[in-house]
């Protein structure tokens, strides 16, 4: 997956969090799975989707922000 492909599926996002995704090894399919699974979760599950496996539970954890963190999905405060 490149930066490009990354940025495509999540908008903008602080390279770390790029990096971090591409050093998954998931697929830019994958990634938009996961996206799905962390800000539509309820919808997909109404839907009798299956739970992401391995590599889309580690995007998840990625691409959702802490419960404490302030900051918008892919990014990082300084």
């Amino acid at each position: 997956m490149t930066r490009q492909e990354v940025l495509s599926v999540i908008g903008s996002a602080d390279d770390i969090t790029v990096a971090e995704i591409i050093a998954t090894g998931a697929s830019i399919e994958e990634l938009r799975e996961a996206w799905a699974w962390a800000f539509a979760d309820e919808a997909l599950m109404g839907q009798g989707r299956p739970l992401p496996g391995t590599r889309g539970a580690a995007l998840i954890d990625l691409l959702k922000p802490d419960e404490d963190d302030p900051a918008e999905p892919g990014t990082r405060l300084e």
